[in-house]
This record gives C-alpha cells, sequence and structure tokens, in this order.
C-alpha cells in the first residue's frame, strides 16, 4: 500500500488516513489531490470527511522542508443527504507552520461539488474510486525484506499471479487545482516546489494532532509494515526533521537488502545516497511542466505513475515488478477536473 492503513493511529478512524498524494500539471494549473476514507477496510460508520479533522497541503518553495504556504481543508458534519461543508484557507510566510493561525478563507461550498473561485482557484471534494495499485504477496514480500535484511522471497507467487488489492475500492478525494499565478515568481513560468500533506485531529486539550503525513509514495510499505511504532512516527514528525531522525536507520536498511543482492560494490555509500533521495519526504514538482514519478527522476506525481515497481527497485537495487500497472484499476482516472475517478 502507498499510505493505506500504514499506522496504528490511522487505521483508528480512516477518514485522516491519507491513502496516497498526487501533484501534477492540470487543465489550468497545478493539482494537488489526497485520498482518504478508503473502503479497504470494510464498513466506515461515518464516511467522509472528519468533521473534527483538518486536511493540509504544505508547499515549500526554498528547499528547507519547511512550509511557506498551507492550504487547510476544515469539514462540518455530515448531513442527511451526506453531503458536508467545506472551506479551504491558505496561510502563507511563517504562519505556514502554525496550528492555530486562521489564514485567507479562500473558497466555502459543499462536498460532491466544483467549486471555483474568482481567482480561478478550483476545488473538489467527494467520494471516488481508488487509483492506486498494489500485489499483496509482492507488497508482503518488500516489507519483510527491508525488515529482515534480505532478498526479496515471494515464494511461489508468479507475475501471471498478480492481483490489485484495491480494485473496485473507493476514496474520499479533496483535490485543488491552483492557478500558475498564485504559485510562480512575477516574470517566471516554471518554480520548484516540495508538496507534502497532513491530517490532523483536534485534541481536548484544544491543540492538533497529526495522524497521518504523506509525501513520497511508498516510504510505509518499504520500512513500516512490521514496525508500527516507526509508522506512528514518521505520520507525527516533520520534513525537516527527517534526515537527522531516520537518515541512519533508513540507510542500514537499505543496505542490508543491498548487500544480500550483492548489487553494489559499496552497498552502504547506495544506501546513504537512496536515503538522501527519501528524506525530507517531500514530494518535488516544478510548477508549469509534466509531472512524472519514474526512474528517471522525481517530477510530482501523476494519478497513473507506477510509484511501486520505481520504489521497490530503487530502493532494493534490483527490478522489482507488481506484474500489473494502470489498467488493473477499475475505475480510470480522467483528464478533465476533478480528475480522479469517478464512482457511482
Amino acid at each position: 500500500m502507498s499510505h493505506h492503513l500504514d499506522s496504528p493511529l490511522a487505521r483508528q478512524d480512516v477518514r485522516l488516513d491519507i491513502t496516497d498524494l498526487y501533484v501534477f500539471r492540470g487543465e489550468t494549473g497545478t493539482v494537488l489531490v489526497i485520498n482518504v476514507c478508503h473502503s479497504l477496510a470494510g464498513d466506515i460508520p461515518t464516511p467522509g470527511f472528519h468533521p473534527e479533522g483538518r486536511y493540509e497541503f504544505k508547499i515549500d518553495v526554498d528547499g528547507d522542508a519547511v512550509e511557506e504556504r498551507t492550504y487547510r481543508f476544515v469539514f462540518g458534519p455530515r448531513d442527511e443527504t451526506g453531503h458536508q461543508d467545506v472551506a479551504v484557507h491558505q496561510i502563507d510566510g511563517d504562519a505556514a507552520t502554525d496550528p492555530f493561525a486562521e489564514g485567507t478563507v479562500l473558497a466555502t461550498g459543499t462536498t460532491k461539488g466544483t467549486i471555483v473561485t474568482d481567482r480561478g482557484l478550483r476545488v473538489w471534494t467527494g467520494k471516488a474510486g481508488d487509483p492506486f495499485w498494489i500485489e499483496p504477496d509482492v507488497l508482503h514480500a518488500v516489507g519483510h525484506a527491508f525488515q529482515d535484511g534480505t532478498t526479496i522471497d515471494v515464494g511461489t507467487w508468479t507475475p501471471d499471479q498478480a492481483t490489485n488489492l484495491f480494485a473496485g475500492h473507493t476514496v474520499y478525494s479533496i483535490v485543488l487545482e491552483i492557478p500558475d499565478a498564485d504559485l510562480l515568481e512575477p516574470g517566471r513560468t516554471t518554480r520548484a516546489i516540495g508538496v507534502w500533506a497532513v491530517a490532523s485531529l483536534a485534541t481536548d486539550a484544544g491543540g492538533w494532532r497529526s495522524i497521518n503525513r504523506v509525501g513520497l509514495p511508498m516510504i510505509h510499505p518499504l520500512f513500516t509494515q512490521y514496525d508500527e511504532q516507526l509508522g506512528d512516527d514518521l505520520n507525527g514528525g516533520r520534513p525537516s526533521e527527517d534526515a537527522a531522525t531516520y537518515g541512519a536507520r533508513l540507510t542500514s536498511e537499505i543496505a542490508s537488502v543491498v548487500k544480500a543482492y550483492g548489487t553494489a560494490v559499496d552497498p552502504d555509500e547506495y544506501a546513504a545516497g537512496v536515503a538522501r533521495r527519501f528524506m525530507p519526504n517531500v514530494l518535488p514538482y516544478v510548477v508549469g511542466t509534466t509531472a512524472c514519478f519514474g526512474f528517471n527522476g522525481w517530477n510530482g506525481r501523476t494519478l497513473t505513475d507506477n510509484a511501486p515497481d520505481v520504489m521497490f527497485s530503487i530502493a532494493a537495487n534490483t527490478p522489482v515488478a507488481l506484474g500489473i500497472g494502470k489498467e488493473s484499476v477499475t475505475a480510470q482516472p480522467t483528464a478533465v477536473f476533478p480528475y480522479v475517478p469517478a464512482v457511482k
């Protein structure tokens, strides 16, 4: 899984479990998408978005893994038709890191409908098909390899047996399309940014607790499948602290797998290089360009990029394939807003 059910805290309420983050070029600007509240866990007592939570896109513009802008989504309770009120706040500068800063309200409306502002910002929130795919046998074998420091052992499994664990499943999507003028500097047509997303829950003490954090895909399947405390710790941390806190650990786990394969003259050096790519856990993107999350580099992530093959192979320094791809997704994304797969 990319982020589905990735830690004990995330499993307590799937409305706050971010499954994936996508950043790509849309019809009118840069599109940010997070999916939550997946159907993989079974019946959801109250589906949709948590009315006591908040969902935030964080944007870093100077490469220090600290946000200079936050787009915050807050939702009201579900009404008898299943709709929820939604408000979008923009918070800039030093206040972007402040959980108590209110910022500016950019848009208000309800779920299941498109909201368009005078500035050209577009928002859509609601139930959608899950565009992600994963092969469960390969997924669990990868988790064991990085936990145990071994090669990836899929047993008797062969690619012709591959199935998509998420076929037919649904999520609740938050889609935000930002006009270029809101992200670009004057006179520029491109700009490098870093993006991550956070889902938080209000605490009884009046603060906010980070339940889930996502930047790059597949970090949790690689390193936390069988270390749930690490999963909670990663979700509760901040990107700027990732390298110092987890860099040595990730380097050690990656090196162990690469040593088992014997695919690098210096596995430790290779692993250190990969850990530097993985940490801070931020998705890089150049505004105004075509997104692609691939072997050649990471520039955002589209709804159809094959993130599992890419991340598993880079981490293990050997080809790792699921045997399935975007064709295994039951409901397909579209090229028009809101882009996410439609469901009835």
